[in-house]
């Protein structure tokens, strides 16, 4: 089968190493372009033309798809049988889901209808979800609203980031893509609509998600970190200056809502519902991360004093 391979993150990595490893044939990598990163804003290669680079894969990285002939044509010419999406970072334009036979197949981190959208799986975590998984579909006009062709589910546990998650559900959608590939060319796959009734969304974070609201309760705040985790994290503000939450866990304390409280060398805030968090590790804004025993002994929390000002 002729493939051509679309994506940037290192989600997909898995995906088309393993297309790469099982014998399809890729016949271009389509990623988007370097990007500028870090304090010397040096171009950075996204991680799926890092891992194209390593097997000697014909590259191309676009800055725009819809409106752009050059890139059509080349497209057109190398007559792929189907393409595949993961994690690409471009709407896919209506000429490129006609092109292939067996049209655009994309991996989602979501059992869809569930979680549609840029960030499946931080949401998922964040709202204290215990199952999610991957999905295959083939791509249509719409966002994430495809036929499904084949799903697998996955366990969250209650330890795990959307940092520590997304690297063992990668690698589960990397084998589910081969499975529908295969499954596709032994025509032994019934796709199956959507039940749109049934779609929540899972919009691309921004900085504000980040925001502790301590009305809400320990357990959803902590779901949140987790899933926000790295970016844009949990944050709220300490005497005027930003605190980044970076671990923390469920206390049994009385605080009243969003006042912090040092007990002995622990550091607890009140939240919501009559609930409270232990915050492990922190870090004020202009400064290093620290315990919570250095950050008692350090700034010397007052009772009663508030957080979030």
């Amino acid at each position: 089968m002729d493939i051509v391979f679309c994506g940037t993150p290192r989600f997909a990595v898995p995906t088309l190493e393993k297309l790469a490893g099982a014998g399809f044939h890729i016949t271009l990598v389509v990623t988007q372009p370097d990007r500028p990163k870090g304090r010397g804003l040096e171009l950075v290669a996204s991680p799926v033309k890092q891992s194209a680079l390593k097997v000697n894969l014909p590259i191309t990285q676009p800055e725009r798809i819809k409106n752009n002939e050059e890139f059509r044509a080349r497209l057109a010419n190398l007559k792929p049988d189907a393409i595949i999406v993961v994690g690409y970072g471009r709407i896919i334009p209506q000429w490129m889901l006609d092109l292939p036979p067996l049209g655009n197949i994309n991996l989602h981190a979501s059992l869809l209808p569930k979680y549609r959208g840029a960030a499946p799986i931080q949401w998922a975590i964040a709202n204290g979800e215990t199952v999610t998984g991957v999905t295959t579909m083939r791509l249509d006009a719409g966002l994430d609203t495809g036929d499904i062709l084949l799903q697998h589910e996955m366990r969250i546990a209650p330890d795990d980031t959307a940092e520590t998650f997304a690297p063992r559900l990668a690698t589960i959608g990397a084998d589910l893509m081969i499975e529908t590939l295969h499954r596709m060319q032994a025509g032994t796959i019934r796709p199956r609509a959507q039940n749109h009734a049934e779609a929540t969304l899972a919009p691309i974070l921004k900085k504000e998600d980040g925001q502790v609201d301590f009305s809400r309760s320990a357990e959803e705040i902590l779901n949140r970190l987790r899933g926000f985790h790295p970016w844009p994290g949990a944050y709220t503000r300490f005497r005027g200056k930003q605190l980044q939450i970076l671990r923390a866990q469920p206390a049994n304390e009385h605080v009243a809502e969003g006042e912090l409280l040092a007990s002995g060398d622990r550091l607890i805030a009140g939240c919501g519902n009559d609930t409270s968090l232990e915050l492990l590790e922190i870090q004020l804004e202009g400064k290093k991360r620290s315990s919570a025993r250095d950050f008692i002994h350090g700034y010397r929390p007052k009772a009663g004093e508030k957080l979030g000002w």
